[in-house]
């Protein structure tokens, strides 16, 4: 019988962590026996997303010679931390791509990539990237994971407990390590309760109410969006024809924020966002056993959160209704060390957050792609089971 497992990982293997998402693509390279990063490199330019899902030749094309750039100087310079690139991405001269574990000199032994939409337009880097990884870096482990579960690792590791990543969107996802729980995250049309964008549009609701005259104005907030954006009643013709609609509104909730300390009614918006937000974490909590463990850990990650008390306050206080043995933390960890984490235990052959087909897949990458011999999870809320089979109500 032939054997499909990557080779036995040496002390100075590398790993690779990869962040995809609206702002760009982000790389961090790690030792596979140490902790954090030893390099990042920014590429600013996001990867492309079309009919066909995430393009992973636009992926590759970006991340191969950042990745091999980062291991070159590595290897070249003993693997010091702070080594690496300018934070535009760009290689230095003299770069090349070839596979540098063909003289020895840098070992991948895990590579995972957190994607934007990689459970629902990732079908292309699943069946793309092993094959790609494998052969340009030697990658011998590859996990591809939606961004909400690299953004869990970060914040919370691999440890039972819940997320709430808030910024444009929101999106909660939990987990007791045997499946994985999601709550909201279906966009600013369906959902992202609490998120940005929400807060934006009720703060420019208010704002259009105070201009009419209606119950439930705003005065304040009408002020700030003539400041904005100018005369309200030209506010549709500018918002309306824009594609990027919920980083438009999502740009009016600082200033929500910003009024909240005088006015009731931008008070009034984040105490029902951060309502929101805790009914979404309770639903992915895991009950199961959390008192015993010290309760569970409910993390808050995300640029939504700098806007401090006005909004965690509400969420902690209903939080603690719904589910009274919740711990709220802030996220320590971003996505992309959540994604650099994941790589370091996938090489450690030590990845206890649940496999699933879309959210988390995990393949071994020796003579190209071969699943791994872990069984795969459902995860509720919406997310397809092996079998493409809506989750809800999975046992």
């Amino acid at each position: 019988m032939t054997d499909t497992r990557p080779p036995a990982i040496t002390p100075d293997a590398y790993v690779l962590g990869v962040d995809s998402g609206g702002s760009g693509l982000r790389v961090a390279l790690g030792r596979a026996d140490t902790d954090g990063p030893l390099a990042t490199a920014v590429c600013a330019e996001p990867v492309r997303t079309g009919t066909g899902g995430i393009d992973a030749a636009h992926l590759l094309e970006q991340l191969l010679p950042v990745a091999a750039e980062l291991l070159k100087r590595a290897a070249t310079e003993g693997g010091r931390p702070g080594t690496g690139l300018a934070e535009d991405g760009r290689p230095g001269n003299g770069t090349t791509s070839a596979r540098l574990t063909g003289n020895g000199s840098a070992q991948v032994a895990a590579l995972a990539v957190g994607a934007a939409g990689m459970a629902t337009l990732g079908g292309r880097l699943r069946a793309e990237l092993p094959g790609a990884l494998a052969a340009a870096l030697g990658v011998r482990r590859l996990a591809l994971a939606a961004d909400a579960v690299t953004a869990y690792a970060g914040a919370v590791g691999q440890h039972p407990g819940a997320v709430v990543a808030g910024g444009t969107g929101m999106i909660a996802l939990g987990t007791d390590l045997v499946e994985w729980r999601r709550a909201d995250g279906w966009g600013h049309l369906l959902g992202d309760n609490g998120s940005g964008a929400w807060i934006g549009r009720a703060g420019l609701e208010a704002a259009m109410r105070a201009h009419d005259g209606r119950r439930g104005g705003s005065p304040a907030l009408l002020d700030r969006l003539r400041s904005v954006f100018g005369p309200a009643e030209e506010l549709p013709g500018l918002l309306y024809p824009r594609s990027d609609r919920p980083a438009v509104l999502a740009s009016f909730a600082p200033e929500v924020a910003a009024c909240a300390g005088a006015d009731a009614i931008a008070a009034d918006i984040l105490r029902r966002a951060g309502v929101h937000i805790a009914e979404a974490a309770a639903a992915v909590c895991p009950k199961e056993g959390a008192e015993a463990d010290g309760g569970c850990e409910v993390a808050l990650t995300g640029g939504l959160f700098r806007m401090g008390e006005p909004l965690i306050g509400p969420v902690r206080e209903e939080l603690a209704r719904l589910v009274p043995q919740a711990r709220l933390t802030t996220g320590t960890g971003d996505p992309l060390t959540g994604a650099l984490r994941i790589a370091r235990a996938l090489a450690a052959d030590d990845l206890r957050l649940p496999h699933h087909p879309t959210m988390l897949s995990v393949q071994n990458t020796r003579n190209g792609s071969a699943p791994s011999g872990r069984a795969t999870t459902t995860a509720r809320n919406g997310e397809p089971g092996p079998d493409d089979v809506p989750a809800h109500g999975a046992p």
